[in-house]
């Protein structure tokens, strides 16, 4: 069976998630959990990133490179069109959403948890001790903002990324006003690129991540609660809908063990 390292609130592992539902392929989700030491995901991969998938003797970093393994290797149910015109299209929109979705919704997610003790404590894995989520809730907002203003996640930066994300989700809901998919009239990487990346900005209402009720179908102020972004969010809910299943047992790799636990999301 297909082996997924994963971290279940990663959009990039997400992205993948839905591709793997959406081809009919088996596969094992292994947690691996936020903590300190990542030496069997290097080793497993050469690289410390997740998602990362296991194919028998296989390894595959990286969701696009995923995404284009799963084609190449299990054709049936296509996501990347041969007309080479929507195969352009798709390939160029599926890049644009790693660059743009993906590395913007971070930034916008982490300027909601700065501002939000209930909405950062919620969002911890559902392993996470209650002490520890006592700990992090009790955290003063202005120190959270100290510290990601130190690594790029400052006011101006979240400020830049929701002002972009807004332009995106305007553009995208324009897209799909007369059309059922971005491509073409059946689901596409470009599809499940989009779709996978805007998990941060709104989760899913159905039981596809294993979260916390409380943040089912919640999400970023100002975007998952704009009536402007109706037809996109609409539309997302349709393709879970259609085409993600529910959510499957975890395999979680305990802090402590051999193996990795602690993560960078791709």
């Amino acid at each position: 069976m297909l082996e997924l390292y994963q971290f279940e609130l990663s959009h990039y592992s997400e992205k993948v998630r839905l591709i793997l539902d959406y081809k009919g392929l088996a596969y094992r989700k292994i947690e691996v959990t936020p903590g300190i030491g990542q030496l069997d995901l290097f080793r497993l991969s050469g690289q410390r990133r997740v998602p990362v998938l296991k194919d028998g003797n296989t390894v595959i970093a990286d969701s696009t490179a995923i995404a284009m393994y799963l084609e190449r290797t299990y054709p049936d149910r296509p996501i990347i069109p041969s007309d080479p015109k929507q195969r352009g299209l798709c390939l160029l929109m599926e890049e644009w959403a790693d660059e743009s979705i993906g590395l913007k919704g971070r930034k916008a997610l982490v300027g909601a948890l700065n501002q939000n003790q209930r909405f950062r404590t919620a969002i911890l894995p559902n392993t996470t001790p209650d002490f520890l989520k006592t700990l992090v809730g009790a955290v003063p907002s202005e120190l959270f903002e100290l510290v990601g203003a130190g690594v790029g996640y400052g006011s101006d930066a979240i400020k830049e990324a929701m002002d972009g994300l807004k332009q995106d989700l305007e553009a995208l809901s324009l897209l799909l006003l007369d059309n059922p998919y971005l491509v073409t009239d059946h689901p596409t990487l470009a599809d499940f690129a989009v779709a996978g990346l805007s998990m941060v900005l709104k989760f899913p209402s159905g039981p596809y991540l294993d979260l916390p009720e409380a943040l089912k179908g919640k999400g970023i102020p100002g975007l998952a609660d704009s009536s402007v972004y109706e037809t996109f969010f609409d539309w997302r809910d349709r393709l879970y809908l259609d085409f993600r299943k529910p959510s499957t047992t975890t395999t979680t790799i305990p802090t402590g063990s051999s193996a990795p636990t602690s993560i960078d999301i791709e």
